[in-house]
């Protein structure tokens, strides 16, 4: 049985019902075959919806972590904010930004938090890099610049920190958004990465 892609058409009509991120809508709609109520049923119990919703708020609050590998090699620090004092006292929220610094620990790569951050010199040095490997692999010349867009567009599961999968098995392959906005709706605050940084022994 061939699994249901959903339409552009869509995602765009759930994500204005819900608020909702794109992929978040996306996977609702694959999950629920289609179908546009249950897929709102599904984001709104996993309080993604909600959590759209609460993205332009403040997060003056907010904690930072750290984690460091075993072997003492390699290590990050993230800012993790949040509205309320109370919630960055919270264990779900505590553990979130734990999960955070782990996966920046473990991401060589990571550039940015979300695409928002992706500098226009960072995309045109890339999409340059990416024609110039199409055209070397003798691609035909009309199809340079849309080869290039979709090894860019596929590259930003390696620099963006948002649209990676998490590393920890229990959490079933989810991204770091939809951790972040499952988290969000739970605890009913807007929820925000706000940097990171990595570091590991000998790296310039």
């Amino acid at each position: 049985m061939t699994a249901y892609k959903p339409t552009a058409a869509d995602v765009k009509q759930l994500r204005e019902r819900t608020q909702a991120g794109m992929m978040d809508c996306r996977n609702a709609l694959v999950e629920t075959g289609g179908d546009m109520d249950a897929a709102v049923r599904s984001l709104r119990e996993k309080g993604i919806a909600s959590a759209g919703r609460r993205a332009g708020r403040g997060t003056g609050e907010g904690l930072v972590t750290s984690y460091v590998h075993h072997n003492g090699r390699v290590g990050a620090m993230v800012e993790i904010g949040c509205e309320t004092d109370f919630v960055a006292r919270n264990d779900a929220f505590q553990d979130f930004a734990r999960k955070v610094a782990l996966q920046v620990a473990s991401g060589p790569d990571l550039r940015f938090v979300s695409e928002d951050d992706v500098s226009d010199e960072f995309r045109a040095a890339e999409l340059e890099i990416y024609r110039a490997k199409a055209a070397a692999d003798g691609k035909p010349e009309a199809m340079l610049e849309k080869i290039a867009d979709g090894m860019f567009k596929s590259s930003l599961k390696d620099t963006v920190l948002l649209n990676q999968e998490s590393v920890r098995p229990e959490d079933d392959r989810k991204t770091i958004e939809t951790l972040r906005a499952e988290l969000s709706g739970t605890l009913r605050e807007n929820i925000e990465i706000k940097r990171f940084a990595r570091f590991e022994v000998g790296e310039e």
